[in-house]
């Protein structure tokens, strides 16, 4: 591959590692929120450890990421000294954290989502991508259970608490079509088999989505003219900057500061 060819690939790797790692970092901070707020202990120290996961795979991305750009930004650099027309996480990630079945109909659609990709980047040509998605995948397989055990007890549980998780994934269901869409970038890492067909990974991810919903007597939305996309041009919904606002301020207030 010449020079130009591998300046493009960079490129286009450093878009993608951006992609996931805004997406786990922006879904790690909502699911952070409710440290010490979980209905439950137990359930406290779960979303919390999942929260945990996710920033750490954010922080392997992030790095990644600023490997291929070359500009020596780190990943605090990364994730502390953007706006957010620089972030690249998915539309359905910075979604706010509403009531408990609003959560975990969020993280199971994010779960399930990333449990697939990373199954399909377990292949990936790059090593380090590959390596990366086999230590993330344990992690998101929990994660993925458990969410889906929440969806089936909250969906066939009482009335009210069915009543609440129809209306969350009827609020979160216009981002789903962000998650699939596909550039410039997706071609090329699927030309160098970075990564695996994304109308393979929607087929997966619906399938997994369609039997949780039938388990617990969930009606799917029907997709239309108003799904919402944008994210991997930077273009977000009004909740980014609130949050980004609160997660960057003490680095941004204390640029000089050493931890």
């Amino acid at each position: 591959m010449n020079s130009n060819g591998e300046t493009g690939l960079n490129k286009a790797l450093f878009e993608y590692c951006l992609r996931i790692g805004d997406t786990c970092l922006i879904a790690g901070q909502r699911l952070g929120e409710w440290c010490g707020h979980g209905p439950a202990l137990e359930e406290d120290i779960a979303l919390s450890n999942m929260a945990l996961d996710l920033i750490g795979q954010s922080r392997l991305m992030l790095t990644y990421a600023g490997q291929q750009e070359g500009k020596g930004r780190t990943e605090d650099d990364l994730a502390y000294r953007r706006d957010e027309r620089g972030f690249r996480n998915l539309l359905l990630a910075e979604q706010p954290n509403g009531d408990f079945a609003m959560t975990i109909t969020r993280q199971f659609f994010l779960s399930a989502y990333f449990f697939h990709l990373y199954e399909q980047l377990i292949s990936s040509s790059n090593e380090y991508i590959k390596s990366f998605a086999a230590k993330s995948r344990k992690e998101m397989a929990y994660h993925l259970r458990h969410t889906s055990d929440w969806m089936l007890r909250l969906g066939d549980g009482t009335a009210e608490s069915h009543d609440r998780l129809q209306l969350a994934v009827d609020s979160l269901w216009l981002y789903t079509d962000d998650i699939f869409h596909t550039d410039e970038t997706d071609k090329i890492l699927f030309d160098n088999k970075i990564t695996g067909d994304t109308a393979h990974l929607k087929r997966t991810w619906t399938e997994t989505i369609g039997k949780t919903f039938s388990g617990a007597r969930l009606n799917k939305p029907d997709s239309n003219g108003f799904m919402r996309m944008g994210s991997r041009d930077g273009k977000h919904t009004e909740h980014l900057g609130h949050m980004l606002s609160e997660m960057q301020f003490l680095v941004r207030a204390y640029p000089d500061a050493k931890w």
